[in-house]
């Protein structure tokens, strides 16, 4: 009995993993999350049926797709955890963490596959810029609870509330870099970036 449940629940794992890899894939090769349920169906070799059985819908699998992308950031505040001298639990230090994991991280690039990925944000189609809210959110949730599990000894709410201040102003500040550079990952806006994320680091860090 117990070895049906973990063959189902080995089965169930591959099907996600496969639907996800296939998203990316078609991501990869239209330069847009612009496919149809029939055609993720096919490249990951299941059922519609199956695909629904994961996921809500073509922009829950493209936004946990995303979120997968956007999750660098917490492999570096995992690097960042380990690698810091743990006077642990302080504001200062859950802070600073978690700003070193954001400036360690390719974010410019990870922002410009998500925009190329999304095909661009305009007026007439809110679905891209509603994705790429999505993806932020669900990596600044994934990344409090991480940050909480860490400070155990601390209330979560601080954690939710730093998380949510500095990722969801991360989204602000990347609305801005992708208005200046259309993208464009090169020196130049990896340096603009960086102006762009001090100034966010600094606001937060001393308050308005």
């Amino acid at each position: 009995m117990v070895v049906n449940a973990d063959r189902r629940a080995a089965l169930k794992a591959r099907h996600r993993r496969a639907i996800l890899d296939a998203a990316k894939a078609l991501i990869d090769e239209g330069g847009a999350a612009r496919f149809s349920v029939d055609q993720l169906a096919e490249r990951a070799d299941v059922s519609r049926r199956t695909i629904f059985n994961h996921f809500a819908s073509i922009d829950d699998v493209v936004t946990t797709a995303c979120t997968e992308v956007l999750g660098v950031v917490i492999d570096a505040f995992r690097r960042q955890v380990s690698a810091s001298a743990a006077e642990a639990g302080s504001r200062a230090e859950m802070f600073e963490v978690v700003s070193a994991a954001l400036r360690a991280t390719d974010v410019p690039g990870i922002i410009a596959f998500l925009w190329q990925a999304l095909g661009g944000f305009s007026s007439d189609d809110p679905r891209p810029q509603q994705i790429f809210q999505a993806t932020f959110s669900r990596t600044t949730e994934e990344l409090a609870r991480e940050l909480a599990e860490r400070h155990a000894g601390r209330d979560p709410l601080e954690a939710e509330l730093l998380v949510s201040s500095l990722m969801h102003g991360t989204e602000v500040i990347a609305h801005h870099w992708l208005a200046d550079t259309g993208a464009t990952v090169d020196e130049r806006s990896r340096a603009h970036w960086h102006d762009l994320l001090d100034r966010l680091i600094d606001s937060i860090r001393t308050g308005y």
